[in-house]
């Protein structure tokens, strides 16, 4: 999930909707409404979050600092009139890149991907078994040929990959599908996405690598 803030409705409204045509959850908030939140909301909504987009408002130059203090994510700001002071001030304050609009929101994914690897030294995939799974938004591999997957199904591949060997519940996987805030849609999607996955994975791997146990959720091993 991607979190946004700034002190424009119109703004936190037309990204949160530029996201979701990428496939992305993401929700806006004001800059005191989020002060509010960053401060209270519990560890597994914050982990949801994959990167925070910093935008105009009074006092968004510390919020970098006052996330730091709850979560590893990317922090991007985005400035309408970029000046040499803002831009240092955010970077002081803890930033991780500072942009400027208009600016395409593959672009703030890519840059959120780059600044994970480095701060997590790799490759931009994952392999478990025959399975790789890019951490950029293009589709999967399976034995090195592209496994094109519908974007919900790919997310979910992707969660369960980044977090190989580790069970997860419907409301871990709900939540970094659809973000924290999604009322309209019901959490028992995610059962119906998962069982098409693993319907074509069956189909391509002779075997079902997802593991699920009720109450305690799905885990993906190779073992």
């Amino acid at each position: 999930m991607i979190v946004v803030v700034d002190e424009r409705e119109l703004v936190t409204a037309g990204y949160t909707s530029l996201f979701f045509r990428e496939g992305v959850p993401s929700t806006g908030f004001d800059p005191q409404e989020f002060g509010e939140w960053v401060h209270s909301a519990a560890d597994s909504d914050i982990d949801a979050v994959e990167a925070f987009l910093i935008g105009q408002g009074n006092g968004n130059i510390v919020l970098p600092r006052v996330i730091r203090d709850r979560s590893k994510a990317p922090v991007i700001a985005v400035s309408d009139h970029p000046s040499l002071d803002s831009t240092l001030a955010f970077f002081d304050n803890g930033a991780d890149d500072v942009v400027r609009k208009p600016i395409h929101p593959r672009e703030i994914l890519a840059r959120a991907a780059a600044i994970r690897r480095r701060l997590e030294p790799g490759s931009d995939y994952t392999e478990i078994g025959r399975i790789r799974v890019y951490s950029d938004g293009r589709d999967p591999e399976i034995d090195g040929q592209q496994f094109a997957l519908p974007r919900r199904e790919r997310r979910i591949l992707e969660y369960l990959v980044a977090n190989r060997g580790r069970r997860v519940s419907k409301s871990q996987i709900f939540n970094a599908i659809y973000g924290i805030f999604d009322d309209d849609v019901e959490e028992n999607v995610v059962e119906s996405h998962i069982s098409k996955l693993r319907k074509k994975l069956r189909m391509r791997l002779d075997f079902d690598p997802i593991d699920s146990k009720r109450f305690l959720g799905y885990l993906i091993d190779w073992s």
